[in-house]
C-alpha cells in the first residue's frame, strides 16, 4: 500500500504543482478571463487519464491468461521506462519548472483560447497518462485480492491535491528539488520491483524462459500471506520465491539507476581568465 501511496503522492504532486503555477500566474497577471480554458484543458486531461486507466483494467479482463500476462509484462516494462525518464527529468528541471511553464503560458495567451486549452491539457495530460500507466502496472504487480493498492493510490492523490492547495495559498514551503530527489529515489526502488514482476509476467506468458528456475525460495521464512510478507510485497513488490531472471533484472536496473540518480549534479566550472602580459 505504501508504494502505491508514494506513486499517487509523487505523480499527483507534480500535476498539482503544474496546475498551481498556471493558475497563480494568470491570477497575478490579472488574466482571470483565461482561467476557464485552463480548467477545461485540465478537465480533459484528467478524463483522458482516467479513461486510459479504465481501458487498461477492463480491456485486459477480456483477454486469455497468456495474453493478460503478456500485456501486463509489456506495459510494466514500458511504465518503468517512462517513470525512470520522468524522475530524472524532474530532478533536472525542478528548479526552473515555474519559468518554463510561464513561458509556455505567455505564448498561449498571445495565440488565443484554443492554445490555452492545449497548454493546460499537455502540461497535465502527460503526467496523467504516466500516472495511469504506472499505477496500473504497480497495482497489477502488488495485487493481493484486496482494495488496499487502489486505496493507497487514492490517498496519495488526495494528499498531493491538498499539498498543491497549500502551495497555492502560500501556507507551505519546501525545497522541491530535495523533495523530488528523495521521492524519486524511493520511486526507483518501487520501479525495480515492478520491472522484475513484469519480466515474471512475460515468463508466465511463455514469452521468456526460466519460470521454474528459482533464484531462492524463502516462503517458509516469509510467508506471502503473513503481515510482514504482505508489507514487503506492498512496499517493495517483494516475492519470496523469485526466478533467477527476476533477481537479475532487479539488480541490473536498481543498482546503476539509483547510483546515477543520487549522484551529485556536476556543474561546469568557469574558465579562468589569464591576464595578458
Amino acid at each position: 500500500m505504501f508504494s502505491n501511496y508514494l506513486i499517487g503522492l509523487r505523480e499527483g504532486l507534480e500535476a498539482s504543482l503544474v496546475v498551481c503555477i498556471l493558475i497563480a500566474y494568470l491570477v497575478k497577471t490579472d488574466r482571470r478571463d483565461a482561467l476557464k480554458p485552463i480548467w477545461a484543458g485540465i478537465a480533459v486531461a484528467i478524463a483522458l487519464a482516467f479513461g486510459f486507466g479504465c481501458a487498461l483494467e477492463f480491456g485486459s479482463q477480456e483477454l486469455t491468461f497468456q495474453a493478460q500476462e503478456a500485456l501486463g509484462g509489456s506495459l510494466s516494462i514500458l511504465a518503468v521506462g517512462l517513470v525512470t525518464w520522468m524522475v530524472f527529468w524532474m530532478r533536472r528541471t525542478a528548479r526552473h519548472l515555474k519559468s518554463e511553464l510561464h513561458g509556455r503560458l505567455d505564448a498561449a495567451l498571445a495565440i488565443g483560447t484554443g492554445a490555452l486549452v492545449a497548454t493546460a491539457f499537455l502540461a497535465v495530460g502527460r503526467e496523467g497518462l504516466e500516472t495511469a500507466l504506472f499505477v496500473w502496472a504497480s497495482v497489477h504487480a502488488a495485487s493481493d485480492g484486496t482494495p488496499r493498492p487502489l486505496l493507497g493510490v487514492a490517498l496519495g492523490l488526495l494528499t498531493a491535491v491538498f499539498l498543491g492547495w497549500l502551495f497555492y495559498r502560500g501556507a507551505l514551503r519546501i525545497n522541491l528539488a530535495k523533495f523530488f530527489t528523495w521521492t524519486g529515489g524511493m520511486l526507483v526502488v518501487v520501479a525495480a520491483g515492478v520491472l522484475a514482476y513484469g519480466f515474471h509476467d512475460l515468463q508466465e506468458a511463455d514469452f521468456l524462459p526460466g519460470l521454474t528456475d528459482k533464484a531462492f525460495d524463502i516462503s517458509g521464512t516469509i510467508p506471502p500471506d503473513s503481515w510482514y510478507g504482505t508489507l514487503l510485497k506492498g512496499v517493495f513488490n517483494f516475492q519470496p520465491d523469485p526466478t533467477t531472471l527476476q533477481v537479475t533484472v532487479w539488480l541490473l536496473y536498481l543498482i546503476p539507476t539509483l547510483a546515477l540518480f543520487l549522484a551529485p549534479t556536476r556543474t561546469t566550472a568557469p574558465t579562468p581568465v589569464r591576464d595578458k602580459a
